[in-house]
């Protein structure tokens, strides 16, 4: 990124409702110094109900790409006329660009979410027991990319049928669980937005969580969450949504530029990050 963009900066940004201290561009931009391209990220504030001249306004504009956020992801994979397999899958897109067909769309969480285990706590979830709390947009693509990657996932979530829809997607080895599936499990997930406000209850009691466990909130602001703390205090290994976020937005770099995105550079860019507040993913 040039330090004063021009004419002949390339622009990408993130739309969503509300976007005003969303950390994806602090993200990109990270991306495109070290890069050295001239690119650069803003946020545009896109309301429910505006995506369509949006997408239409990016083509037209001549930007390179767009992440998507809340309240956008399942009209946006409606919307793409080119969705990758897996946003065709999960009914949810993260990410965006122009092409030749139309709109392609994208979705990152998944593989965003497997890739921070990784560099995290080298942490493989092949024939490893999950257990995934919640059955909204994120739970469904950490399922999805679990089972996958081989594990067998259970979903604990308070209403059946989001939580079935959910498990299917873990395939043969996915299936509807309930708390105590947690006290067996190698890997267990809060995708649920419970952490992000004061006073929230917790998403699953921390006792029921093995000390030789992993733990994951996806939740990354506040850090650390209730459930973080009351997990650590049990020498539970526990690590907040922060790796997923950044790993998201580097499949996304990847996919706007061709390049091979600067990880390292992306984390300095957001550790102890002031004013990031929360972004639903």
């Amino acid at each position: 990124m040039t330090a004063t963009p021009s004419a002949a900066t390339a622009v990408v940004g993130v739309i969503g409702d509300p976007v005003a201290h969303s950390l994806s561009p602090r993200l990109h931009n990270a991306a495109f110094r070290a890069l050295g391209v001239d690119w650069v990220s803003v946020g545009f504030p896109v309301a429910a109900g505006s995506l369509p001249p949006a997408l239409s306004g990016m083509a037209a504009l001549g930007i390179r790409g767009l992440s998507v956020t809340m309240p956008h992801k399942s009209e946006a994979a409606r919307l793409v006329t080119a969705p990758t397999p897996v946003a065709e899958r999960l009914g949810a897109v993260n990410c965006v660009w122009p092409e030749a067909r139309g709109i392609g769309g994208d979705n990152t969480d998944g593989d965003g979410f497997l890739a921070a285990l990784a560099r995290q706590a080298s942490f493989d979830p092949g024939g490893r027991r999950c257990v995934v709390v919640g059955a909204g947009g994120a739970a469904r693509a950490v399922v999805a990319a679990l089972g996958d990657a081989g594990a067998e996932v259970v979903v604990v979530n308070r209403s059946p049928g989001p939580a079935q829809r959910a498990a299917a997607l873990g395939g043969p080895a996915g299936r509807v669980g309930s708390a105590g599936d947690a006290t067996t499990a190698d890997l267990v997930v809060n995708a649920t937005p419970l952490g992000m406000g004061p006073g929230d209850d917790l998403p699953l009691d921390p006792a029921l969580v093995p000390a030789g466990a992993l733990a994951v909130d996806l939740v990354y602001q506040p850090s650390p969450t209730a459930w973080l703390t009351g997990l650590r205090a049990r020498g539970v290994v526990a690590v907040d949504g922060l790796g997923m976020l950044v790993h998201q937005a580097a499949l996304q770099i990847e996919r706007w530029t061709g390049l091979d995105a600067p990880v390292d550079a992306m984390w300095a860019a957001v550790r102890g990050a002031p004013g990031g507040g929360p972004e639903r993913r």
